[in-house]
């Protein structure tokens, strides 16, 4: 039997807002999305202005965030060609669903993966600092 640690609504509405307020100090409306730890949807916000293409691309870097463990950056750094850790291509895999671009990162609570966030409507490094924002406020929360 396996007991897992999942993030609930609560934890994730504050994940969401820690992710509002810094999308904010950039003047930049944000959709955002906290999945669990198997990138299935917990929670979402379309702030006002919200690009209607970032709805699903947050998804889906959180999606790949939680589901490989770490940063959507860190796909897009090994999958230019020549890296000595390749991963060209992924960016096709399960159905174009892994996300390449930065703004997706994992969430943890005792060193396991226990969800995700991912940010889009800004650029890759918004994104990610917006991203970044709502996983520090969980391990405000969290520890």
């Amino acid at each position: 039997m396996l007991t897992i640690n999942r993030l609930n609504q609560s934890e994730a509405k504050l994940i969401i807002d820690g992710a509002v307020t810094k999308a904010k100090e950039f003047g930049i409306p944000m959709c955002i999305s906290v999945v669990d730890e198997s990138g299935n949807l917990i929670a979402f916000e379309r702030m006002d202005g919200g690009k209607i293409h970032s709805i699903t691309l947050s998804q889906d870097k959180a999606f790949t965030a939680a589901s490989a463990r770490k940063g959507t950056h860190i796909f897009n750094q090994v999958c230019i060609p020549g890296h000595e850790n390749n991963l060209f291509g992924i960016h096709t895999a399960l159905g174009g669903r892994m996300c390449i671009v930065g703004g997706g990162l994992p969430i943890f609570y005792k060193n396991e993966v226990v969800g995700g966030i991912g940010v889009s409507s800004g650029s890759p490094e918004q994104d990610l600092g917006c991203a970044q924002a709502g996983v520090d406020t969980f391990s405000r929360i969290s520890s």
